[in-house]
């Protein structure tokens, strides 16, 4: 009878070589995609920090009536570089949550793999807070903004409510605020530039946020999939009531 002794052995060997590939497969897929948890956490930080600038930028520009253009071509770039890095995160989560959607699909199950899903949660719902935050910061501006416009026609002897300050925003014709306005004084001018400075900068403002509106509809339906699919309680999302210049929500813990 022939020893197959030295096959079985052979054939161990060559199993074990096997499955010692595919660890070494494994690990390295691990440790690019943690490498790419690192590089999208810190895009989100940079976002946080330029979210700071842009509060510091807009009470640099409320506190003048006249603010300078080098503040507001600052502002400008501020706002630009966060719609860049956050298109940039929405890319690399949306490309992570398809590999997961893919090996689910083929019923695949590992402690990779709920690895994998636990950091595309968390670093989705620190993108989502980080986004609802600047989203807070540009409401906020709008208001002292709209604010200081009331003040300054107040200032011209013309009284509004916020409800006709509000319609007087949206028609989007500057020319409207000195609709029958008497200009008898330099007050009166300088209430009416600074009013149009203010304008000027709530349609800025509009604009900017229109641009990112898809981004945020996007996230919001990413973050609520989560909700659904993974036992957290740490993520609930309430869309907010939808109006002309903005659409938001917030994360609540």
């Amino acid at each position: 009878m022939k020893d197959r002794t030295r096959e079985l052995r052979a054939a161990k060997d060559s199993d074990e070589d096997d499955e010692v590939a595919v660890s070494l497969d494994r690990d390295r897929f691990m440790d690019e995609f943690f490498e790419q948890v690192e590089e999208i956490r810190g895009f989100i930080d940079k976002i946080s920090e330029n979210v700071e600038e842009v509060k510091r930028k807009h009470s640099a520009i409320l506190a003048s009536p006249n603010p300078d253009e080098k503040t507001k071509a600052e502002l400008e770039e501020l706002m630009s570089d966060i719609k860049k890095t956050a298109n940039k995160v929405r890319s690399k989560l949306k490309n992570i949550e398809q590999s997961i959607e893919q090996e689910e699909a083929m019923n695949r199950s590992s402690a990779d793999l709920r690895i994998r899903k636990t950091q595309h949660s968390t670093l989705s719902r620190k993108f989502v807070e980080v986004m609802s935050e600047y989203n807070a910061t540009q409401s906020d501006y709008r208001e002292r903004c709209k604010g200081r416009i009331q003040r300054q026609l107040e200032i011209t002897g013309r009284t509004t409510t916020s409800e006709e300050l509000e319609d007087m925003l949206e028609s989007g014709n500057p020319a409207i605020f000195s609709s029958g306005i008497i200009m008898d004084s330099n007050i009166t001018k300088q209430a009416l530039n600074e009013i149009e400075t203010r304008h000027s900068e709530i349609i800025k403002l509009e604009n900017s946020i229109r641009e990112l509106h898809d981004m945020f509809m996007d996230m919001a339906m990413l973050v609520e999939s989560q909700v659904r699919k993974i036992s957290c309680p740490f993520l609930v999302l309430i869309m907010v009531k939808d109006s002309s210049w903005l659409d938001t929500f917030t994360v609540v813990y």
